[in-house]
Order: C-alpha cells, then structure tokens, then sequence
C-alpha cells in the first residue's frame, strides 16, 4: 500500500555530527529518488515539489502549522480526542495543479492538542511518504502515519478534495445509532444546511451510513462506494465511529465539519424530544415510522395501502418526485401569468439591476446559451454585443433573445434562471400569486404524514420553484416538500436526469421513487431510470398516446 512505502526524509535533532552527516546524505539521496519516482506529472509536466528544497519551503511548513493548530481546535470541540481522529490538507501552491499538490497528514496514535509542526506526514500525490518525523523519547510511541491515510486518498482521488478530517465527535457517532438499520442520515428545514456545499435551507441533506470494521483501513472500498453511490455527499459517517469530511479547502472542511456536528447534534435532541428533524415541519415521531432513514414498517405499509385508488396506484414507500406545469399546476398559470410577466418585464429588470453581481451572472449565462443557438443556427438567437458597446445595447439584444426562448418555451437554464429573477421581484411586491390545483396541498399533508418525502422536479429554476409554492392561495406550500430540482440535474427527457435524482436521493433501489408528470416523453425517461411513474391527467394538458400503457390520476387524490 502506497501509505507505507519508505520514510524518505526524517526531521529532528541528531545525536551527532556523524549522524548527521550521515543523515545529510541520505536526505539528497532520498529526495533524488524520489524526484525521479514521480518527475513527470499526467500533464507531461515535471514536478520539482518532492525536492529537499520544496519539502521545507513556505508553503510545506504553513500546511504543517496549519494541522497542528486545527488539531488543538478539533481536541477542544471533542472531535479528537483519546488520540482518535485525523486531518490532512493539500500543500497549497497555485504553480502547482491540485492533483499534483502534496499532502500533510497528522500522524496516528499521537496527543492530537500537543502536535507540533514536526510531527507531521508529507505524503506524495499518490500516497508514497516522502518526509516523516524522527521517533520521540519514552512514553511517546513510535511515529505512525495516519491509519485514516487510504480513506483520505480516495476523497483526494474521487472528489479533488482539498482537505479532509475525520471526527470522532460523538454527535456523529450517535446520530447513526439512533436506528441501526439506517443506511443514510436525512434531514431538512434547517439554517445550518446552508453551510454543506450545494445546499439551502429547503433541500434535503442526505449522509450515506457505512458499517464500522475492526482497523480503518478496511473502510476504504466501503467509503469508496459510498462517495460513488452518493455523488453529491461531501460527508460519509460511520456507523458506531464517527464521520469523514472534505471541502475544496481547509476552510471549506472545517466549515462544513462544524454544520455536521450542529445538525446530528440538532437531530439528536429533536429525538430526544419525540419531533422527527427529517420532516420539513419537524412535528412529532409517528410511532410507526421507522426513524432517521424514513424505512417505515408494516403498520405504515398498512396505511399507506390504505390510499390505494381505484386504479391501484400505491405512493412510493420512499419518495414522491412532482413535475409542476400540468400535473401541481395548470399549464394555463405558466402560459398567461408567469410567462407574459416574465416577458413584459425582462426589460425593466436587467436595467435596474444591470450591475448587480446576480444578473451579470445571468448574462454571462445567457451570452454563453447564444453563442450556441448561433452556432446550431436556432432560429430567434441573436448576437450578444460586448459590454463595451454600452448597457442599451446590450439590453436589448438580450431582451430579443429572451423574448425569442420564451416564445419558444425552451427549457434552458439560462432562461430559466433569470426568468427566477424577475418572478422574484413579482412575488416580493404582491404581483404575482403561486397557483396550485385544490387536490394539491391536501395530499402534500397526507403524504407528509406518512413519511413520505415529496420533491419537485421542474425545467423552472429552483428559485422560481420555491416562489411558487410558497405564495399561494393555500400559504406557504413548502413546508410539505423536501427539496427541488431544475435542469441543473439534466433534461427532464433524458433518463440519465432521473438516475442522478435517485442517487441523490439514495433510495435502496429506484422504484422506491414515484414521479408524477403529464408529459409522455418524461414518463418514458423517468420509467427507463426505474422509477415507478404515473401520468397527471389535467384541464388544458396536452394529449397521450393512444397505447401509451401508464397509469394516470386526474386528481391526487387518486394516489
């Protein structure tokens, strides 16, 4: 194992001249060595940060202080301590790409509040040590790389993290006792949410859950496959032990490790208090419901077979995905209300809001969307002008273009993302109100009750989502929801967009999901990622095909 290879360079006070001549020596040795190991980087480039000279430079000793000073936080919040728990970090050097960085590594088995610089472990890219430190006198134990050191790599491999830490903090530890059957931790409605990478306060925060082994390292191909299984994850716990961690950066990390710890604590004591943390509402525990992962069991399953309809529809045992237009929504709110606000209204936005740092980002969206349409040649794309030929200009080109996706009904996220926007600025100032069919919010309740997750899956930005169920005549929908999804995550007629909603969800398999849609190009995709699917029959909706051989509901009723 690459963890292991040979101590190429130690640090520390000699006994003796001779020693450490002799240990001069070896250092230029070592260090030609392992130069030569890995000179060339994947970009053919040749790497000069395993030399002597790097391996002592600003940026290797920064990483080392670094550790040892966030150790001592970590020891103090109870993450580390009894010599548990680990942290490494990349070297960071912006002439060095990240895959090429080195990495620092605290060591194994040592008082985690008393490291000092010097104890650390400079790894290779690929795991091969390069510096370790020189053995302490009595009691201290013989130096020991990191036995969290093979899981650490694949964060590094799999998701270019910056920084990893493991902690032992019992929050995390307990959380995933709670119920010793839950392969994920899931909750949802809370403030620090915000703080897990790619995360607001009404998604669902979904944490896979591997079994604990006898010796860390046989956690590897567990952890592997569960940052596989789980491509949005920035954690993995486990069960009985505690939790991994990663971010871009060690800020990141720890910024995300301390919004963990917040949340299990938060779940915990929500528990304790009979309320279930991984509803939006957190209202009480069912006694039936099976707790943390949302397995429910057979008295449930009994409920839940209680709502089966005349058409022998049974809801999802997990989870329930909406489409909006035509299935929560009527077609006609989309068409006369939303859309003709957005399009009377483009103008007035980007000129009062033209410099904000949110709509310059739309435009960059949108040029990049044009600069495409005019290579495929689609028909209404109209050249952007740069910004040097004034804010009027520009105004305008963009005005056309939008005035042409709109009419067009394209679902792109460029559209769509500032159509958000100004839905936005309509729903603030009381001009517009959400609209959902009467059957909607009473099933939203029924199926909260059951513990049933219910998300939404819309070409409509995540924004405009929320906008709307969350202004309508009914009040503020989304408490009864889990979470959303855009374009973001693909096409809604392409099945690999519904591959990547079940793996975000993490459900065991992907009929466990349920999606509900009026359109038959979407129910194909949906059907083709293995969700089970159900076809919303509306006022104004488009016609099915004659042998299209999908269930379908006029009402939710009916689910």
């Amino acid at each position: 194992m690459p963890w292991t290879g040979e101590r190429i360079i130690h640090r520390g006070v000699s006994a003796s001249a001779a020693t450490a001549v002799s240990l001069s020596l070896n250092l230029k040795s070592a260090a030609t060595a392992a130069t030569s190991a890995e000179a060339i980087a994947a970009d053919g480039v040749k790497m000069a940060t395993t030399s002597q000279a790097y391996l002592e430079s600003n940026p290797v000793r920064e990483a080392k202080a670094l550790i040892s000073e966030l150790c001592r936080q970590f020891y103090n919040l109870g993450w580390v301590s009894g010599t548990g728990g680990s942290i490494t970090v990349k070297v960071h050097d912006e002439s060095v790409p990240k895959s090429n960085q080195l990495i620092v590594m605290s060591p194994s088995g040592v008082q985690k509040e008393r490291m000092v610089p010097e104890d650390m472990y400079v790894l290779s890219p690929s795991g091969s040590i390069l510096c370790s430190p020189l053995s302490k006198p009595y009691p201290h134990k013989a130096p020991k790389c990191s036995d969290c050191a093979p899981l650490f790599l694949k964060a590094y491999e799999m998701r270019n993290a910056g920084a990893v830490i493991h902690s032992h903090g019992m929050e995390s530890c307990l959380v995933t006792m709670i119920n010793p059957l839950a392969n994920e931790f899931r909750i949802t409605h809370m403030e620090m949410i915000k703080g897990i990478q790619g995360h607001g306060y009404y998604d669902e925060l979904v944490v896979p859950i591997i079994e604990n082994t006898a010796h860390e390292r046989e956690l590897t191909d567990s952890l592997a496959e569960a940052i596989k299984a789980y491509p949005k994850t920035t954690a993995v716990l486990v069960r009985n032990h505690g939790i991994y961690i990663w971010g871009d950066s060690w800020i990141s990390a720890k910024t995300q490790a301390e919004c963990y710890h917040y949340l299990f604590d938060a779940a915990i004591k929500l528990h304790q208090m009979g309320l279930d943390w991984s509803t939006p509402n957190h209202g009480p525990l069912p006694s039936s419901r099976g707790l943390l992962c949302g397995h429910q069991n057979e008295n449930v399953s009994m409920k839940a077979g209680s709502l089966i309809s005349n058409n022998g529809i049974v809801p999802s045992r997990r989870c329930i995905v909406l489409d909006i237009e035509g299935t929560t929504t009527p077609i006609s709110f989309v068409t006369e209300v939303l859309f003709p606000y957005a399009r009377k209204n483009v103008g007035r936005h980007l000129d009062t809001t033209y410099y904000t740092a949110e709509t310059q980002d739309d435009i960059k969206l949108l040029r990049s969307q044009v600069d495409n349409d005019l290579r495929q040649g689609i028909a209404g794309a109209m050249y952007i002008p740069s910004d040097d030929s004034g804010k009027e200009v520009v105004v305008a080109a963009l005005i056309a273009n939008v005035e042409a996706m709109i009419k067009a009904d394209r679902k792109i996220t460029a559209l769509k993302q500032l159509q958000g926007h100004i839905w936005r600025t309509g729903f603030q100032n009381n001009e517009l109100k959400g609209m959902v069919f009467d059957d909607v919010p009473e099933a939203l309740e029924k199926w909260q009750a059951l513990g049933i997750k219910v998300y939404i899956y819309s070409s409509g930005s995540r924004l405009a989502q929320r906008l709307l169920f969350g202004n309508t005549s009914y009040g503020d929908l989304r408490k009864c929801l889990s979470g959303f999804f855009d374009t973001t995550v693909g096409n809604k007629r392409e099945t690999r967009s519904y591959t990547e909603i079940s793996e975000s969800l993490g459900v065991d398999k992907p009929s466990e999901i349920l999606f509900v849609t009026d359109i038959y190009q979407e129910a194909v995709a949906a059907k083709e990622a293995g969700l089970e699917v159900v076809i919303s029959v509306r006022p104004g909706n488009g016609p099915l095909p004659e042998d299209h051989q999908f269930k379908t509901v006029n009402s939710f009723s009916e689910i």
